[in-house]
């Protein structure tokens, strides 16, 4: 919805003609993938690994695609090896990882990946708040698969995932690091960090799969698998993945990276857990589908803290899903029905629990609902996108860093649309 006529809404002037789009596909499931060298993948591609399904798609992350026919930054391309870089990333386990969940999936579920991946980096790169002063002192080598990533790996990330959210649902996260890091007593909280960081900024929910592979247990580094134990200690959202049987190693003298076979089995393992993680949430959603249009609704009379202005249309484009956090009151409970709606959304009373605010809702069909908060300017200042199942549901909305005052609550699913004016002065 245009903010020009969302502004109009708080004095009562009525709603214009506006732009209503529909939400992300929640059968296009998104993964993050992220790491050091055996995450890009070192291993040599063979000609069955060019064979790739269309369900399975890379959003390619890094500034220079020349190496991977079609690529370029924030494009959709097959899911064709390379996947992190051109900078001397090969074969990985995010390959096999997209492949087993689009072989072991619903064929209506499609597959996304982004791949971020630095070889020899730390944790410390992927620090947010860090990462400049580690990034300064690294090798001009370094530097350079860095630079790939804009100087921030991190924000890179960040960014794609966004543009990724767009189109799809992220449903979890695959890591391969620690090697560099084996000595270091702090890493495993330092990994909580980062994760932490990835849910604020994606606006995730609280049960994100964080699945992390264990180091060749043989290698130079074998000893990192200390740290990566310790890892279901810091969160019921993180797992290892075993490297158990993994021991050709790479002929490279290093002794730390797979070979192409245990690239593409270790991939497996990845996506084997994912799915056992996942359970009923891999399963495929009833999505809405409809077409360009435009809604006008008008209304005379001032409006009161708890009206709501409630509209329909059968517009498909993208929405973006931004960090988001927010809150809101409301006293008021309004259902519609929709005549040819894609679904039936009704919306209960919005009620504060802690620190977070729950927006109940009720749906007739599974899908994607998207929750916006606008201020009385006019700015964007909430965005969630979670899929909800038939029934009743809630989602919740962080109240930190949003102050007192009025807001404008802006609810879509399909077809279905209802925005709140909320006092939250109150």
């Amino acid at each position: 919805m245009k903010v020009s006529h969302l502004v109009s809404l708080f004095f009562g002037l009525g709603l214009a003609v506006s732009t209503v789009s529909a939400a992300p596909d929640p059968n296009f499931h998104i993964y993050l993938a992220f790491g050091q060298s055996n995450m890009e993948g070192q291993g040599d591609i063979g000609s069955q690994d060019k064979s790739v399904d269309e369900r399975f798609q890379l959003l390619w992350s890094a500034d220079a695609g020349s190496c991977n026919q079609g690529a370029s930054k924030g494009k959709w391309i097959k899911a064709i090896p390379p996947l992190a870089h051109c900078q001397g990333a090969k074969l990985g386990p995010a390959d096999y990882f997209g492949r087993t969940m689009v072989e072991k999936t619903d064929p209506k579920i499609k597959v996304g990946i982004i791949v971020v991946a630095i070889a020899g980096c730390s944790i410390d790169l992927f620090d947010k708040d860090g990462y400049a002063n580690y990034a300064r002192s690294q090798q001009s080598w370094m530097t350079q698969r860095i630079n790939t990533y804009g100087g921030n790996p991190y924000g890179r990330m960040i960014e794609m995932a966004k543009k990724a959210q767009e189109e799809g649902v992220i449903k979890g996260i695959i890591f391969h690091q620690g090697e560099t890091d084996a000595g270091n007593g702090q890493w495993p909280s330092k990994v909580k960090k980062v994760y932490d960081n990835i849910i604020k900024d994606l606006g995730l929910g609280s049960d994100i799969p964080f699945l992390a592979g264990e180091v060749l247990r043989s290698g130079s580094s074998s000893g990192a698998n200390n740290n990566i134990s310790k890892l279901p200690q810091q969160s019921k959202n993180f797992y290892v993945v075993s490297s158990e049987g993994f021991n050709q190693a790479l002929g490279d003298g290093q002794n730390v990276h797979f070979t192409s076979q245990e690239y593409r089995d270790f991939g497996k393992r990845y996506a084997e857990k994912m799915i056992e993680v996942l359970g009923d949430k891999i399963k495929p959603a009833a999505s809405a589908t409809s077409s360009s249009s435009e809604v006008s609704a008008n209304s005379s009379a001032a409006a009161p803290a708890s009206s709501e202005s409630i509209t329909s249309s059968s517009s498909r484009s993208h929405h973006r899903s931004s960090n988001s956090h927010g809150g809101l009151s409301s006293s008021a409970t309004e259902s519609i029905v929709i005549p040819n709606a894609t679904h039936t959304l009704s919306v209960g009373k919005i009620v504060f629990d802690g620190n977070m605010l729950q927006v109940p809702l009720t749906v007739a069909h599974t899908g994607v609902v998207n929750v916006r908060l606008y201020s009385v300017l006019g700015n964007e200042v909430a965005n969630i996108t979670d899929v909800v199942n038939t029934g009743a549901s809630s989602v919740q909305i962080s109240r930190k860093n949003i102050p007192s005052g009025v807001y404008m609550m802006s609810i879509q699913m399909g077809s279905s649309h209802i925005t709140k004016r909320i006092d939250l002065s109150r």
